[in-house]
């Protein structure tokens, strides 16, 4: 049980009230310094028990105890007070610059027989038809043409 226990320095304590004081910050950042400074024993009359801690800030007793544990795990008060960023996006895209560069030259051609112009989903359908792509929606052929500030009227 003593090595849950969040003992501040005087350092730490202030990088913590500084940061729940000032400037414009996340709430759940802010929620997780308020957490810290209430735990601290350092100063014995300023501890907070746990359910009470829960009750005055509004959160479960489980997040100040996942808290707890990744301040004392931190090296720093500020790694404790960054988000975490992510390595890789979420899904890679499926738009590579190879795709874009062939969409945006076939923009440039003659629009089919029967059309006076290339629309966003002319492009779309001639894309996954001529196997650049497998899908992709009207949505991010406008996307693509936009970025590159290209417009089809």
């Amino acid at each position: 049980m003593e090595n849950n226990v969040v003992m501040l320095s005087e350092q730490q304590r202030g990088e913590l009230e500084q940061f729940v004081k000032t400037g414009v910050r996340s709430v759940r950042l802010v929620t997780r310094a308020k957490v810290i400074l209430a735990l601290d024993r350092s100063n014995k009359k300023d501890h907070l028990r746990i359910t009470r801690i829960s009750e005055q800030l509004g959160i479960a007793r489980q997040n100040i105890y996942t808290i707890r544990k990744d301040f004392l795990k931190a090296e720093s008060v500020e790694a404790f007070l960054k988000r975490k960023e992510r390595q890789t996006p979420p899904v890679a895209a499926k738009v590579t610059g190879e795709v874009e560069a062939r969409i945006i030259a076939l923009s440039y051609t003659e629009p089919p027989p029967g059309y006076a112009r290339w629309t966003l989903r002319l492009l779309a359908a001639k894309s996954v038809e001529l196997d650049y792509i497998d899908s992709i929606s009207r949505m991010t052929v406008e996307r693509l043409l936009k970025k590159r500030n290209i417009s089809l009227i």
